[in-house]
């Protein structure tokens, strides 16, 4: 046994050993298309060789063009990076055959590497990952026309550097880089960033750092110098709700609630395996400061200090965001009134209004933009943080989802459903449990202009249903006008719409239960095809500026529009900004964003779930 035990542990190593043999016998180096996927981008290319990894910078920005215009002569500067630590070979080559009257070759010189012709460059750093290499590259363009050059790399592991790494595998797939590397590294021409000594916060008026992860846009702000943990925040208001009742803590606020709530109706409760990617014992510093901006310095770590999951950027970290600029002019002014977590005195917490200043409230209901600090163990595998090409995170960055229950999707991802423009709907969460809530990405639209109407037909009727003016509209022409048969099978024929009423200062919760522990629903409700979000839930936010950045003239890119929620003798609307009013149901008219439950087999038949691809559906 011990013979044969032997005779074939040697029968594999000389197998290996041969392959390696042949390897090697094919040439120096490989060329990538041999056992390389390539991975391209707008303009960019990124090869990927099991662990091995280059990139092209021209010029200093990721890319792999040269474009010279006619009777010129340019030098680019070109960088390729090797991040590992593993020996790889790389050489440089035009795509085709050089245009007519065009001339292009490396610059030699004082620091410049010039790779021999034929066996490429090695790029190591001996004992560490990463390494890279700057070169010269000359082109001289005698022709009348402008002409764009595209290199190419090949990539190959040198044969000294053939030996099995300890995991036992030669190539593996790419897994990505650090968020804290990336973000911090990739902030773009708006962007820059502070060090306080303890964190490093992205600055700027638009830096590349918007980041998508679990349905939702997200702003990068600040890596703890320490833990390299990554601060988020959304980009837009979630939701709008109640602070608390009038008390200026954030621990055992309404806010802290709904954003820790793991039911159905929190945030935490429909955030995507949020264990793997957050930090849940953050450090979240809620000392009280009444300085103006400008003057806020940061808070003491022996101050207020609360341990969450979820919580909201306080005011030091908002000022430290537009460094170098104004308030007006930074990136986390999103035109909208939102809530921090930073109390202004004894009676008030502070927010940020549509112009990026500052406010005092507590009982009003300001927006929510959540935040989180996402682990450093998690990594970008895709984007380059523009906002329509935010950095995508491993694990949560699906593909090929055909055939994939809609059910099993996540709050805030977005969905083809309905006709013309007002074809984008959104996930709110899975409330029925076996179905998927959606609700219209904006109000309604009609040749581009919002669309509104009265609640009801008098002052008294704050309750929904399908013979309130609003309830007849959606379960009669929307579902005839706006949708077709194709959407509207999808629909379930019945959902429950909870129309709890919600006083100045009290709880989210009601608008659904009897009480703040949720021991009941409550006892008045509708039922109908199609209804409206309730205070506080997920999605009843605002998704784009009202202000213009740097005043306070409208974008028209936002209207107020109803929720389904009593506000003592008015309905509780979300304003263009942000916040909640109370409208009358007669007299006032507002915007309608229909929100309904879809059937439990709709199947996902492609898209990736974003705005610029959502998901199309079927029923299965």
């Amino acid at each position: 046994m011990k013979r044969l035990l032997l005779e074939t542990s040697f029968s594999k190593i000389y197998m290996i050993v041969m392959i390696i043999i042949t390897f090697i016998m094919l040439g120096v180096y490989f060329s990538y298309a041999m056992f390389t996927v390539s991975k391209e981008k707008s303009n960019a290319i990124t090869i990927i060789t099991g662990n091995l990894v280059s990139k092209l910078e021209v010029d200093g920005t990721e890319g792999n063009k040269l474009t010279v215009p006619g009777s010129t002569t340019k030098e680019f500067t070109v960088t390729l990076s090797n991040p590992n630590n593993r020996i790889a070979r790389f050489n440089f080559y035009y795509e085709g055959s050089l245009p007519s009257g065009v001339t292009a070759g490396y610059v030699t010189g004082e620091g410049l590497n010039t790779p021999p012709a034929a066996v490429g460059v090695n790029l190591e750093k001996s004992g560490t990952a990463g390494s890279s290499n700057i070169y010269k590259i000359r082109v001289k363009n005698d022709s009348s026309s402008s002409v764009t050059i595209t290199l190419g790399v090949q990539v190959g592991l040198d044969y000294n550097d053939l030996s099995l790494p300890s995991n036992g595998h030669l190539f593996e797939e790419y897994q990505g880089d650090p968020v804290s590397d990336v973000v911090l590294g990739n902030v773009g021409d708006n962007g820059d960033t502070y060090d306080d000594g303890v964190d490093t916060f992205i600055t700027g008026t638009d830096p590349n750092n918007y980041i998508w992860y679990s349905g939702k846009l997200w702003r990068a702000v600040s890596v703890n110098k320490e833990e390299k943990t990554t601060k988020l925040v959304t980009q837009w208001n979630i939701s709008a709700i109640t602070y608390s009742s009038g008390s200026t803590d954030f621990a055992g606020s309404y806010m802290e609630d709904w954003l820790n709530d793991t039911s159905v109706d929190g945030f935490l409760g429909n955030l995507r395996d949020y264990e793997n990617f957050i930090v849940t014992d953050a450090k979240w510093n809620a000392t009280l400061d009444g300085t103006s901006l400008g003057s806020i310095t940061r808070p003491r770590d022996d101050g207020t200090v609360v341990t969450d999951a979820v919580g909201l950027l306080n005011m030091y970290e908002y000022q430290s965001s537009y460094t170098g600029t104004t308030y007006r002019n930074g990136y986390l002014n999103n035109g909208l009134y939102w809530w921090t977590l930073t109390p202004y005195g004894t009676s008030m917490v502070r927010g940020v209004s549509s112009d990026g200043s500052a406010i005092g409230d507590s009982s009003g209901s300001n927006g929510a933009r959540p935040s989180i600090n996402l682990k450093s163990s998690i990594r970008i595998v895709d984007g380059d943080g523009t906002i329509d090409n935010p950095y995508r995170l491993l694990g949560d960055n699906d593909t090929n989802l055909s055939g994939t229950l809609l059910s099993s999707r996540y709050s805030g991802e977005y969905i083809k459903f309905g006709n013309e423009e007002n074809n984008l709907y959104r996930i709110v969460s899975h409330e029925n449990s076996s179905g998927t809530k959606i609700v219209s990405a904006e109000p309604l639209k009609s040749d581009g202009t919002f669309i509104t109407s009265t609640f009801g037909s008098s002052y008294t009727e704050v309750n929904y249903s399908t013979n309130s003016v609003i309830g007849t509209f959606l379960n009669g022409e929307y579902l005839t006008n706006y949708v077709d048969s194709t959407y509207s099978d999808m629909i379930e024929e019945n959902t429950t719409w909870y129309i709890g009423t919600v006083g100045s200062g009290t709880s989210y919760k009601l608008a659904k239960y009897t009480d703040t522990n949720m021991s009941s629903t409550t006892w008045n409700t509708a039922e109908a095809k199609v209804g409206l979000l309730r205070f506080g839930e997920l999605m009843s936010g605002q998704f784009e500026r009202d202000a213009v950045k740097g005043g306070f003239t409208s974008t028209g890119l936002t209207t107020s529009y109803w929720t389904l929620t009593p506000y003592y003798s008015s309905i509780r609307n979300i304003s263009s900004y942000g916040y909640t009013n109370g409208y009358s149901p007669s007299s006032d008219s507002s915007g309608i964003r229909p929100s309904m439950n879809l059937k439990s087999n709709v199947v996902i038949t492609g898209g990736t779930g974003t705005k610029s691809d959502p998901f199309t559906l079927k029923l299965g």
